[in-house]
């Protein structure tokens, strides 16, 4: 076996576990997911620039999280509450804003129910960066299908300039901190700003001459029938899953959503391997979906599946009571089965010991 992990598994592994955040709004189990996701990233994150990319997601997440909480102090929420907290001065709006509310009470349950909304969003938004700072973006771009190959090369080169950037800003900051000259406020954003940007064009127009001169964007002559039924199969299958996701999280949706959704999928599945005959690439070396992969990805949907099941037989521990204020507490085997996330922080190689 390698020494590396295939970088799908990382992602698999952890859209698992941002599904399974979807499934409760219990504040013990979402802290729970993020100190897991947590956990695995420090023992199996490896040392390169974009594996320092989850603290900029968590500080993300608590920004959310905030912004949630700010909304419904100023908006209000549709939520009732008794438990009055403090009184804002409500500003009288227009007729046609009927319906939206500008200060006012605020009461304790709508901020619990902010509170739990802005958690379950902060939480998808760690795992994905959980993703982030674990799957090597390169590597990722290698087992892309050949249809996706354009867009991943967008986003690997935007990904890569990002410490790049960052760096510019650092460096210049420090000149002018040297030369006695301001480094913040508006006027040192724009003498800064515009020699970042300035330098991030010619780097990319060099990446694109380089690009060029090397055959990036040569694509293969295929049949109009092929690339007809490649684009019916591609925009089909994307609102078929579109359609499908909708069904599963309305509860109008239950019957249709999973069929529509597995359908659509297919079909998109199908348009995105027509579409690759397109590419003209070969791939050096590709990486293999090897057991320990496959582990990662088990502990991962176990732990989506048990917290759906747990969503349907025991709702009331998954989602606590808002109105009236409950105390949330801690379901046992929820909890447990949140735990089989940790699974890939013994499973997975360790990226900091030598192959």
């Amino acid at each position: 076996m390698g020494r590396s992990l295939h970088p799908g598994a990382w992602w698999l592994w952890a859209l698992a576990l941002g599904t399974a955040a979807t499934r409760t709004t219990n504040p013990l189990l979402l802290a729970l997911l993020v100190a897991v996701s947590a956990y695995v990233v420090a023992a199996r994150r490896p040392d390169t620039p974009w594996s320092r990319s989850y603290g900029a997601f968590v500080k993300l997440a608590f920004a959310v999280l905030l912004i949630r909480l700010l909304f419904a102090t100023l908006l209000g929420s549709p939520i009732p509450g008794t438990h009055t907290l403090f009184t804002l001065p409500e500003v009288a709006l227009p007729a046609w804003a009927q319906g939206i509310r500008l200060g006012g009470e605020v009461t304790a349950e709508a901020l619990v129910f902010a509170l739990y909304d802005g958690l379950k969003l902060a939480t998808l938004l760690v795992c994905v960066g959980a993703a982030n700072a674990l799957a090597n973006p390169s590597r990722l771009l290698k087992s892309l299908p050949g249809a996706l190959y354009e867009m991943g090369v967008a986003v690997v080169v935007a990904l890569t300039f990002a410490p790049n950037l960052i760096a510019d800003v650092q460096r210049l900051r420090a000149a002018r901190r040297l030369r006695g000259r301001p480094d913040q406020g508006v006027r040192g954003l724009l003498q800064v700003g515009l020699p970042v940007l300035e330098g991030a064009l010619e780097r990319s127009v060099s990446l694109a001459a380089a690009m060029d001169a090397r055959g990036y964007g040569r694509t293969a002559r295929v049949p109009t029938a092929v690339r007809r039924t490649t684009a019916a199969l591609t925009l089909g299958g994307l609102l078929g899953v579109c359609a499908g996701t909708y069904g599963l999280l309305t509860a109008e949706g239950g019957g249709y959503g999973v069929p529509v959704l597995l359908v659509g999928l297919a079909a998109a599945l199908a348009g995105l391997k027509l579409g690759g005959r397109r590419s003209l690439r070969t791939r050096y070396r590709p990486d293999r979906w090897d057991l320990r992969a496959w582990l990662v990805i088990a502990s991962g949907v176990a732990v989506a599946a048990l917290l759906t099941l747990a969503s349907v037989r025991d709702p009331a521990a998954l989602h606590p009571g808002v109105v009236p204020l409950v105390a949330p507490t801690l379901p046992v085997w929820p909890a447990g089965a949140v735990l089989l996330g940790l699974l890939p922080a013994f499973a997975a190689p360790d990226p900091k010991e030598p192959s």
